[in-house]
């Protein structure tokens, strides 16, 4: 597929799970498409990074569950602090286990799960639509019932993928890219390289295959997908564009660099650099 192709899917008021973490492997070249449209009203499922700083600052989030908003070289994603600061949107901020239960829970098709993490925090205060649960064998003790985020779609990106939908990631780490496509009607996943399927085991662990082709709907090859965000070892995080987009008021950048299609964009990171 194409980037449009999968936007062209998605519809206003959808919760839409974003895989990723804080600034790294993050499918930004369809959050890019996704800017580019007109939808709007969005559930938001992340642990969040300029994805979400992107989506805040353009007005397209109705609701945000997440754990934290980070560019992680820049601790707070300024864009979204804005936006949440002027009251932009509704937040369920919860526990990062508390978030990984969450898509646990919509990946086994479960309506939550139970867990330690939150009791006794201010999680349970600033989210009072939170419940306990209490075990029903002897020892009887209280868990935090943790809902299923139950995601209408799911964006992802990863390093090599298959056109049947196995993806593989040869980073240091997974970011639970799998729990957002198995938690989610429809995953889509964007790659910096479409390969055969045999070339996936050829040069990497089996562990490597992250996403299984029944839990993916569309795939989108975008060598250079995630910038400015880290795909590794493909590339690191582009530093001096990401100071450029933290340090911009957000109708400047969009202007500058969101203005036209992803060769537009690409070129205008070019004049950047």
């Amino acid at each position: 597929m194409t980037a449009e192709e999968v936007v062209s899917r998605l519809e206003s008021g959808m919760t839409l799970g974003i895989g990723g973490w804080g600034s790294r492997r993050k499918p930004m070249a369809l959050v890019r498409a996704l800017l580019r449209s007109r939808i709007t009203d969005l559930t938001v499922v992340s642990y969040g990074g300029p994805d979400v700083g992107m989506l805040a600052a353009s007005g397209r989030i109705r609701k945000l569950v997440a754990a934290f908003v980070t560019l992680d070289s820049i601790p707070l994603e300024p864009h979204y602090r804005a936006a949440r600061e002027r009251g932009a949107f509704e937040l369920m901020e919860v526990d990062e286990a508390m978030f990984l239960a969450g898509l646990r829970a919509a990946s086994h098709r479960l309506p939550f799960l139970p867990m330690r993490a939150g009791l006794g925090s201010d999680v349970m205060r600033v989210n009072p639509g939170l419940r306990t649960v209490t075990s029903p064998y002897e020892d009887g003790e209280t868990f935090v019932a943790m809902p299923a985020l139950r995601l209408d779609a799911a964006l992802v990106h990863v390093n090599r993928a298959d056109r049947l939908g196995n993806g593989q990631y040869l980073g240091p780490d997974p970011y639970f890219d799998d729990l957002f496509c198995e938690a989610a009607e429809a995953a889509y996943v964007s790659c910096e390289q479409v390969v055969d399927t045999a070339e996936l085991t050829k040069a990497a662990p089996p562990q490597s295959l992250l996403l299984k082709r029944h839990t993916v709907t569309g795939v989108v090859e975008t060598p250079n997908g995630a910038h400015f965000t880290s795909c590794a070892p493909d590339y690191g995080r582009d530093e001096a564009f990401q100071k450029r987009y933290a340090t911009t008021p957000w109708p400047e950048f969009e202007a500058r660099f969101l203005g036209g299609d992803e060769q537009a964009y690409r070129a205008a990171v070019g004049e950047e650099s």
